[in-house]
């Protein structure tokens, strides 16, 4: 049998042919005003016209053991967007509306890349992320190919903007700054000659122990042992067995708070004198839980100033709880100012294109409940604050804050100067840049920030 196969010109155009219309001028016309159309709803997306979506990404382990910390992340970022869509945010004299697409990188590098390859390829506008410095560096290079804004809450590893990427921004302190601070600390303020360090081998902790090391030495401090282990161990005593034969002072711990608790129970076990010392990865309420009476007494440190010393941060902390009904375990105010900084260059571009949004970003100057928020050519926070805490009674309290204070005009001018010129400059298309990922993929077992 022959199969008869309709042409489906004849079948939708037949009885406009006898009408003698010229059926190809019709279908022309039609195709035109489709593509006006398609076009109209893009120029939606960009410049901010009435009733469209701008679609924001977050980027934060939302599994595993660092998953109260990520989901701390993604709800500062939510309720920034939800209080942006609660005002009717306008971009380019419409409102718009803010929609959050957050993605689970688990704190490994590799997923990392493949959630930064999702966001891309879904089109957001811009991304919020990541939490960890392992998954924020590899991941950095993607989003500085496609052009897209990245702003990390707390990702503190120096390499992720010193890639030359003019793309990523970071609002809280470096662990250069971090690293300073606390090997000063620790020797001219507890008094610690003999130091003993660990750290879990990621990016985060093995950065900052290794700025931490750097500024001991420089204060006269001697580092006495110098151990590692990673993010997923659980039984510290051989490391611990050889760091109690040194008799330090202090022992420095680089990682993250599901360790550190840990530690400082098998730490008050072995019978081990010293106090703990660790960075923004442990300095959390999930560390006390985890270390229990063994809390007592160690030190931490974390970028910026007491969310109670914060511009509104008091206020933030209530409208968080009543929103989420949970307590700010960590970065959440970082991650809100993160989305609001965003926001805000996309009004003063009047669109959420990032191709026009972007050179704006980079002259920030926000006043975020975090503090005054200012870039560096870098992407950097210009005068980041850190504050040191000690554990009392279950509770982190602060001791002092190093740093931060007002932004002189002249240091902002030259700032936003750069930032004018361009800003940072990518280093080869695989010089420097490739060469801190790699460092990273290879070098990093587990997670860091």
């Amino acid at each position: 049998m022959t199969q008869v196969r309709p042409d489906n010109h004849s079948l939708l155009f037949t009885p406009l042919a006898h009408m003698n219309l010229p059926i190809r001028s019709l279908t022309l016309a039609v195709a035109a005003a489709l593509a006006l159309s398609a076009c109209g709803k893009k120029e939606d997306a960009q410049t901010g016209s009435a009733g469209a979506v701008v679609k924001i990404g977050q980027a934060s382990p939302l599994t595993g053991p660092q998953a109260h910390l990520g989901k701390d992340n993604e709800n500062g970022v939510r309720l920034a967007l939800e209080e942006a869509n609660a005002k009717g945010v306008e971009v380019g004299g419409a409102k718009v509306k803010f929609e959050l697409v957050s993605e689970d990188d688990q704190a490994d590098p590799k997923q990392g890349t493949l959630v930064a390859q999702k966001l891309v390829d879904g089109k957001v506008a811009g991304v919020l992320g990541h939490l960890n410095s392992g998954t924020t560096i590899p991941a950095s290079r993607i989003y500085s190919e496609a052009g897209l804004p990245q702003v990390s809450p707390s990702a503190t590893n120096p390499k992720y903007t010193q890639q030359g990427f003019k793309t990523a921004f970071r609002v809280m302190a470096n662990d250069v700054q971090q690293g300073k601070v606390l090997g000063s600390y620790a020797v001219n303020k507890l008094n610690a000659k003999a130091i003993a360090i660990i750290d879990d081998r990621s990016a985060y902790g093995q950065g900052l122990a290794d700025e931490f090391q750097k500024a001991v030495e420089a204060a006269g401090g001697r580092i006495v042992a110098r151990e590692f282990t990673n993010d997923k161990a659980t039984d510290f005593t051989a490391i611990l067995t050889k760091v109690k034969s040194k008799s330090p002072d202090l022992v420095f711990y680089g990682g993250m708070d599901s360790q550190a608790g840990p530690m400082a129970r098998q730490i008050k076990a072995l019978g081990v004198k010293a106090p703990m010392l660790f960075g923004d990865g442990g300095c959390t309420t999930e560390f006390s839980k985890l270390a229990g009476d063994a809390a007592e007494g160690n030190y931490c440190s974390l970028p910026g100033v007491p969310l109670e010393k914060m511009s509104g941060g008091t206020e933030f902390k209530a409208r968080f709880k009543a929103r989420f009904n949970v307590d700010i375990q960590l970065y959440a105010p970082y991650a809100y100012d993160a989305a609001n900084v965003m926001i805000d260059a996309m009004k003063r571009a009047n669109s959420t294109d990032p191709k026009r949004y972007l050179p704006l970003l980079g002259k920030t100057d926000f006043p975020g409940v975090t503090g005054r928020i200012v870039f560096d050519d870098k992407g950097d926070l210009m005068n980041g604050a850190i504050t040191l805490y000690q554990s009392r009674g279950g509770q982190w309290q602060p001791l002092e804050t190093v740093g931060g204070g007002d932004i002189s005009p002249a240091a902002v001018a030259a700032s936003l100067d750069k930032a004018a010129d361009g800003g940072a400059k990518p280093v080869g298309a695989q010089g420097i840049a490739m060469e801190n990922v790699k460092a990273v993929e290879q070098g990093t077992k587990g997670p860091g920030y």
